[in-house]
């Protein structure tokens, strides 16, 4: 069986090295994204398990870019946790609603997001 592909999609270098270093050495494939639509692009060629996806990105946030790769035939069945300093029940809310398999708030912690990520992958 081949290592899964995980993409980390997130602005803040700081919390991409964050999620990086807790996946890394754990069997996954990581890519990496810095903006919503160069996610999308990275999605539709690369076809990866499962998306850790912010909602806070410049170009195209978490919740079109959630919405519009579970809408599409190709990506629908992608898995996707948003990973985000979005901690209002409204957000929580309304990501789920676009399609988000899981809804995780940062901070978390490497043994949260490796449980998140576990029952997915």
């Amino acid at each position: 069986m081949s290592a899964k592909t995980i993409l980390i999609v997130d602005d803040s270098p700081t919390e991409m090295m964050l999620m990086q270093n807790a996946l890394q050495g754990k069997g996954y494939t990581l890519l990496t994204a810095v903006d919503g639509e160069q996610a999308l692009q990275i999605v539709m060629q690369q076809k990866p398990d499962l998306v850790l996806l912010d909602v806070i990105l410049p170009k195209k946030n978490g919740f079109q870019v959630c919405r519009q790769l579970k809408t599409s035939p190709e990506t629908k069945s992608t898995k996707i946790i948003m990973v985000t300093s979005k901690s209002q029940d409204s957000d929580r809310f309304w990501g789920l609603k676009q399609g988000a398999d899981e809804y995780l708030t940062k901070p978390c912690t490497p043994e949260d997001l490796l449980r998140s990520v576990s029952r997915f992958v």
